[in-house]
């Protein structure tokens, strides 16, 4: 009898049987907002209207006016300045970031 250990044929094989096996747990289900969070919730809206408000978007105006007056005039170094910008994008992009992760995550279904 030939040793098929080492064999290509049967590597293929047994990976397009256990490719073709796979599917999603269909008895999983997600609860958007479970039982008892809507203290959580609330105080989590209250936080994000905080961060993505008016207020913090003048202030965000004004530190970004700031910084780049500062690395202009050469007192603040452009990497630093750089961190203080794509933090404010991420901030203020978070909402756009998440809704592209929860497609992909969704899509993968």
């Amino acid at each position: 009898m030939k040793n098929l250990t080492g064999s290509p044929a049967l590597w293929v094989a047994t990976a397009l049987l256990v490719l073709s096996a796979a599917h999603p747990a269909l008895a999983q289900t997600v609860t958007l907002d479970p039982q008892g969070s809507g203290a959580i919730t609330g105080a989590m809206a209250w936080i994000q209207g905080t961060l993505l408000g008016s207020v913090a978007t003048a202030v965000a105006v004004i530190a970004v006016a700031s910084v780049g007056l500062l690395m202009l005039t050469g007192r603040m170094n452009w990497r630093f300045g750089a961190t203080v910008v794509i933090g404010l994008f991420i901030l203020f992009g978070s909402a756009a970031i998440v809704g592209g992760i929860k497609g992909v995550a969704e899509g993968v279904r």
